[in-house]
């Protein structure tokens, strides 16, 4: 019984240091989540005092900007170990759903392959980072600029259409990156490679329901073969 009372004691400091710190940053429980690559019910988890294991402990210090010791342990201070410049990273999933940059995509199951890293001042400057997401481009329409099997990051924050920017666009199953022009009652999806003549979607009445602006596209990586 003594133990068990030990390691509900263990578990509760480890939490209360969790989210004293967390406030402390000023983080959203959703933002921390993405941080350190985890969902946000595996972060609440861990501020009812479930401990993280291996590598998810150290991403987790290292987005409270914390030593390991501490968090854990409650040994030492806060700041005894910290870096930084690792602080400052932010891990981004790689979802299931591959972006059409042709005639659609019916991959859209937004299962989580794997988590990228970027620095946290970097997709702040491109928006918000707690809503980015990583995801695969498959066709040739946006070629040359972006080409078929590039990673695309995408932040499901900003939804509202800008003129001449790049979106992913959900048309009722499929999706889309599109070049995104808003017309009174329509949107047109336009693609780079001229063989692909533009798409109308009228977004009035019912028909709007199943035209949506996933996210703009800020960001594209590919890798070198």
């Amino acid at each position: 019984m003594t133990e068990g009372r030990i390691g509900r004691g263990m578990g509760e400091g480890f939490a209360g240091r969790l989210r004293m710190r967390r406030t402390a940053l000023g983080l959203h429980k959703q933002e921390l989540a993405s941080r350190v690559g985890v969902s946000l019910t595996t972060m609440q988890q861990y501020e009812r005092g479930q401990m993280p294991k291996g590598e998810l402990a150290v991403r987790l210090s290292t987005a409270l900007r914390c030593s390991l010791d501490w968090l854990l342990a409650g040994r030492g201070q806060p700041e005894g170990s910290f870096c930084a410049e690792e602080a400052e990273l932010v891990m981004v999933p790689l979802v299931e759903a591959r972006l059409s940059a042709g005639t659609g995509s019916l991959e859209t199951s937004g299962e989580v392959l794997r988590h990228y890293a970027f620095r946290y001042d970097f997709l702040r400057r491109k928006g918000n980072p707690s809503r980015m997401a990583l995801l695969r481009v498959s066709g040739d329409s946006m070629q040359p600029r972006i080409l078929h099997n590039d990673v695309v990051l995408i932040d499901q924050s900003q939804c509202e259409p800008v003129p001449g920017r790049i979106f992913a666009v959900s048309v009722e199953d499929m999706i889309y990156l599109k070049i995104v022009n808003a017309m009174p009652g329509r949107l047109i999806l336009s693609s780079v490679n001229p063989a692909y003549p533009p798409i109308e979607a009228d977004t009035r009445d019912q028909l709007g329901d199943l035209v949506r602006l996933v996210g703009r596209a800020v960001w594209v990586g590919r890798e070198l073969e």
